[in-house]
C-alpha cells in the first residue's frame, strides 16, 4: 500500500470517527406524539422557608431575580411559600409583627414562630401567584382556619393552601398524631381529607389547598391519598411532591447533573402525576432542590445549575405543571439563587430554562434519555422555535471535551443564531469567583442585575442541516 493510500485510509478512518461520534437530531417542525402538555407562561418558580419569607421580602436581589424572569416570560414566576417552619408557626392576628421568633445563631431555623397578620399582607404584596403554606403538624385546625381566612382575604394572587408539610415524617410525638402509635400513611390519607373539609366549607371556597406535599413517593403518596379522599376531593387545587434527589456530597455532581440519571431519578413521580390527573387536578412539585437540608457540597455549584435547567425540562415533559425551587435560611443555603451578598451558579439554570421556555406552550425531547447528550424541541402555536441542546459530561481538570450536535430539518432558514450557557468548570461557584454566562452575561452579585455585552453565536445552516459544538458542562439554545 502506497503512502498516499495509508494517509487517505487514515483519513477515512477518522473521519468516521468524528462522524460516529456526533450525536444527530431531527427536529420535527410541528410537535410530536411525544410533546408535552400545553405549558403555563412562567412554569418555573421559587419557595421560599416560611420563617424567612419577610427577609426575602428585604432583600435587595429578591424582586430583581424575580423580575429578570418576568422580563423573560411576561409573568411573574409562581411563589410558594413554606416549608418546616410553617408546620411550626402559629397565628397571632394581634401581632404587630410579621413573624416573631428567638434562635441561637443567625444561620439557624426556629423551633416555633408566629406571625401576624402584616405577614400575609406582605405575601399579597407579589404581583405573581402565591400557594402558602400552613401548620396541621399541631393540630391547631381552627388557627389555621384563622389563618386561611385572613389569607384568602389579603393574597389577592392565592393559588393555593398547603395544609401541613411533608408529613411523611410525622411521628408519634406530633400532636396532629392521637392514636398512640407511629404516624402511618392511612393516618395521614385521613387527616388531609378531614382538615380539606374543615378549612373549605369553613371558607366557602373549593378548588384552595395543594395536598399531598410528600416528600418522595414511598407509602405516602398521591396515589394513596387521592384513592381514598372522597368527596374532600373538590376542595383540591392541585397534589404536590417534594424531592431533593442527592446527597451534598461533591462526589455526588456528576450524578446529579446527569441527562440520563435525571430521567432515572424523576420516574417514580410518573405514577404521582397520572393521580392527579386521573382526578382531574393539576401536579406540581411544590418544594425541591439538589440537596436536604440547605444544601451543601454539590448544591452551589455550576453543575447544579445545569441539573435545575434539564430537570425542570424533564418534569415539565413529564406533566408537571410548575416547579417551585426552595431557598432555605438566608446566609444558611447553599443551594439558594441568591441572597446579601452573592449569586449562586444554579440561579443560571433556572434562568436559562426560563429563557428556553420563554414565549414556549409545548416542549418535547429529541433524545431518549439514555446517555448523556440531550435535546429539546420548543414549540409555541404550534411551530418549532428553539432547540436546547446539553452536554452534560462532567468537567473540573484537564481537557475539556466536546459534543458535536447535528440538528436536521432546519427548513426555511439560511442560518441560526445561539446563546451558550457556561462556566469554566462543572463546579464553578460565583461566590469564589468562578462566574457562569449566559450568551456573554452574568448576574451581579448583591443585586441580581444583569451585566456584560450580550453575545450571539451564529452557524449557517445548508439544505435543512447544521453542526453545533457543545463542550462538557454546556447547554445551548438555538433560536429557529
Amino acid at each position: 500500500m502506497s503512502v498516499r493510500s495509508v494517509l487517505l485510509t487514515g483519513l477515512v478512518k477518522a473521519l468516521l470517527v468524528y462522524t460516529a461520534a456526533a450525536v444527530t437530531f431531527a427536529v420535527p417542525a410541528t410537535p410530536p406524539v411525544n410533546a408535552s402538555k400545553q405549558l403555563l407562561p412562567a412554569p418555573i418558580g421559587v419557595s421560599i422557608e416560611f420563617f424567612a419569607w419577610p427577609g426575602y421580602a428585604d432583600l435587595a436581589s429578591t424582586e430583581q431575580c424575580l423580575q429578570n424572569f418576568q422580563a423573560l416570560t411576561g409573568t411573574w414566576p409562581p411563589l410558594r411559600i413554606g416549608g418546616t417552619t410553617q408546620d411550626r408557626a402559629t397565628y397571632n392576628a394581634s401581632s404587630p409583627s410579621e413573624v416573631m421568633y428567638t434562635i441561637a445563631s443567625p444561620s439557624d431555623a426556629p423551633a416555633s414562630l408566629t406571625y401576624g397578620p402584616s405577614f400575609l399582607s406582605l405575601a399579597g404584596t407579589y404581583n405573581g401567584s402565591v400557594i402558602l403554606g400552613l401548620n396541621r403538624q399541631l393540630n391547631n385546625l381552627s388557627n389555621t382556619i384563622s389563618a386561611a381566612k385572613k389569607a384568602v382575604a389579603e393574597i389577592a394572587n392565592l393559588d393555593a393552601i398547603e395544609l401541613g408539610n411533608e408529613p411523611n415524617f410525622y411521628s408519634s410525638s406530633s400532636p396532629i398524631n392521637t392514636n398512640g402509635g407511629s404516624w402511618t400513611a392511612s393516618d395521614d390519607f385521613a387527616s388531609q381529607a378531614s382538615w380539606q373539609a374543615a378549612v373549605g366549607g369553613n371558607l366557602s371556597r373549593t378548588n384552595l389547598v395543594s395536598a399531598g406535599v410528600y416528600f418522595s413517593t414511598s407509602g405516602f403518596s398521591i396515589q394513596g391519598l387521592t384513592a381514598v379522599e372522597g368527596n374532600s376531593k373538590q376542595f383540591v387545587k392541585d397534589y404536590c411532591s417534594h424531592n431533593y434527589p442527592q446527597s451534598r456530597s461533591t462526589a455526588n455532581l456528576p450524578q446529579l447533573m446527569n441527562h440520563s440519571a435525571i430521567s432515572q431519578q424523576i420516574a417514580p413521580f410518573k405514577a404521582e402525576i397520572a393521580a392527579a390527573n386521573s382526578k382531574g387536578k393539576a401536579y406540581i412539585m411544590g418544594e425541591t432542590n439538589s440537596a436536604t437540608q440547605g444544601g451543601g457540597g454539590i448544591s452551589p455549584m455550576f453543575g447544579s445549575g445545569l441539573w435545575v435547567m434539564d430537570y425542570s425540562l424533564q418534569l415539565l415533559h413529564l406533566g408537571t405543571e410548575s416547579l417551585y425551587f426552595h431557598q432555605g435560611t438566608i446566609g444558611n443555603c447553599p443551594y439558594c439563587w441568591w441572597g446579601r451578598y452573592s449569586m449562586g451558579a444554579p440561579y443560571y439554570g433556572a434562568y436559562f430554562a426560563t429563557l428556553a421556555l420563554a414565549g414556549a406552550d409545548q416542549i418535547a425531547p429529541l433524545d431518549d434519555f439514555n446517555s448523556t447528550y440531550g435535546g429539546w424541541a420548543i414549540y409555541s402555536n404550534g411551530q418549532i422555535t428553539k432547540v436546547l441542546l446539553y452536554n452534560s459530561d462532567y468537567y473540573a481538570t484537564g481537557t475539556r471535551s466536546a459534543q458535536i450536535f447535528n440538528l436536521t430539518g432546519l427548513v426555511g432558514c439560511s442560518s441560526v443564531h445561539a446563546v451558550r450557557l457556561t462556566a469554566p468548570f462543572s463546579t464553578s461557584r460565583q461566590d469564589q469567583g468562578q462566574n457562569p454566562t449566559f450568551g456573554g452575561q452574568t448576574f451581579q452579585n448583591g443585586t441580581c442585575a444583569i451585566q456584560g455585552t450580550p453575545l450571539q453565536e451564529t452557524t449557517t445552516v445548508s439544505d435543512g442541516k447544521a453542526s453545533f459544538t457543545v463542550n462538557a458542562s454546556e447547554a445551548l439554545l438555538v433560536y429557529l
